[in-house]
């Protein structure tokens, strides 16, 4: 009779774990099936020249990053300064301005500043939906030979840039 009374209090305290388990997961580190894989190949309309097309072929040899934002993203307003201070480096950066009004998205950059080497236009999220982006800002590290090696969800912050990207980048470039 007492068994029938632990069962719901087992199944109470493994779920309790699990949650308990799950709090302690950092958000922003979501595994990707694409790390390791080749960067999904695009050919878009540029932001600033829509006449003009910039695609993943274009930064062959060149270790770069790819950060999807949209001028209605809050948090994209957080990370961008981090972006300013990586291409004042010298790190590549190209934008992939994702499923946002044209005249807003640079309206956005003339007011923050543009740190893009250059911003592709993905009006619809195809791209996105190929690059596994589940939202606004996300930012991938692509070596030379095109494949990704890093993917951050969320904004970053001088942690992430400090900590993973100025390291993965430096090492990136000096191989090969």
């Amino acid at each position: 009779m007492k068994a029938k009374f632990l069962v719901p209090l087992a199944i109470f305290l493994v779920l309790a774990g699990f949650l308990g388990y799950g709090l302690t997961l950092n958000p922003s580190v979501v595994p990707s099936p694409l790390v390791g894989k080749p960067a999904p190949d695009f050919k878009l309309a540029r932001l600033d020249a829509p006449e003009e097309r910039f695609g993943v072929e274009d930064m062959r040899d060149q270790v770069w990053l790819l950060n999807v934002w949209a001028s209605w993203c809050v948090s994209c307003r957080q990370e961008h300064a981090y972006l300013v201070e990586l291409a004042r480096f010298g790190v590549p950066v190209i934008g992939l301005n994702y499923k946002d009004e044209r005249q807003a998205a640079i309206g956005w950059l003339r007011d923050q500043g543009d740190p893009y080497m250059a911003t592709v236009v993905d009006p619809d999220g195809r791209i996105g939906i190929e690059y596994g982006v589940y939202g606004t800002p996300e930012t991938f590290v692509i070596d030379r030979e095109g494949v990704i090696r890093y993917k951050h969800i969320g904004p970053i912050n001088r942690d992430v840039v400090q900590r993973i990207l100025m390291p993965m980048i430096a090492e990136l470039s000096s191989a090969g």
